[in-house]
């Protein structure tokens, strides 16, 4: 679409960002490229060797690719793929007591995960492409971290004569599981022509990143054992985290270049 087409342009034509400019740019067998900390490559010639590598810049909600004729070897790939999320720490046990008649502490509760981050969408413009094999093209979203083991209730003191067992600590509460990321969308802008060649050659992921659980709650600690009945009470078990949700997948679209 011409439209479009302009507003790329224009666009830049006059970002702040900085760009990655080529007249003419050549990958080499099995080299790996990266957007850095960029969100806009444009060259004239764009030849990427078989098993050559673009990554984009997870970190940038977009990112753009512009070249006016490609080249695209065998094995060839571009990655956006968001971070996963890390697991939530697991809550600290609680005190054993050896002294009598002493009640133990609780288990501490565990931490959350971390949610998955969102892939970056990437907008492809080329006038003119040369492909003979699949190219793969993935733009996950990161898996929600799952979340942390609340920590075991500590074991109470044993009673005596004199007094009751101490009470077991409780377990802690699990952590919540994380939410995973969305997969990017892929926008490819191609001359009809062009599309029908790209079509057959293209290998997209899309997915969503997958939830995370939620963690186990801490085991009760044991209340201590007493004569004649002297016990101490058992703690409570630290109830489960709750389950993150599953990112959404991306989508894929053609325009008119």
């Amino acid at each position: 679409m011409k439209f479009t087409a302009c507003l790329f342009l224009f666009f830049i034509s006059f970002s702040s960002i900085a760009q990655l400019r080529y007249t003419k740019l050549v990958l080499e067998p099995g080299q790996v490229f990266s957007y850095g900390e960029s969100d806009i490559l444009v060259a004239d010639t764009l030849i990427m060797c078989d098993s050559a590598s673009i990554v984009l810049n997870n970190t940038k909600k977009e990112n753009y690719l512009y070249a006016k004729v490609a080249i695209i070897g065998k094995g060839c790939n571009i990655k956006g793929n968001a971070d996963h999320g890390k697991a939530g720490a697991g809550g600290r046990v609680g005190i054993s007591l050896n002294a009598p008649c002493k009640d133990a502490s609780n288990g501490e509760d565990a931490q959350p995960g971390a949610d998955g981050g969102h892939a970056t969408s990437l907008l492809i413009y080329i006038k003119q492409i040369q492909i003979g094999s699949p190219i793969l093209i993935s733009l996950n979203g990161g898996n929600g971290g799952n979340g942390g083991k609340g920590g075991d209730g500590g074991s109470a003191g044993s009673g005596t004569i004199h007094c009751n067992g101490g009470d077991g600590g409780n377990g802690g509460n699990g952590g919540n599981g994380a939410n995973g990321g969305n997969g990017g969308s892929l926008v490819l802008n191609l001359p009809i022509a062009e599309q029908a060649k790209l079509k057959q050659q293209l290998r997209i992921f899309l997915k969503a990143g997958t939830y995370g659980r939620g963690g186990r709650g801490g085991y009760s600690g044991s209340g201590g054992l007493g004569p004649r009945g002297k016990h101490g009470r058992n703690g409570l078990q630290g109830e489960d985290g709750f389950d993150g949700a599953p990112g959404m997948d991306g989508a894929v679209s053609y325009l008119d270049y």
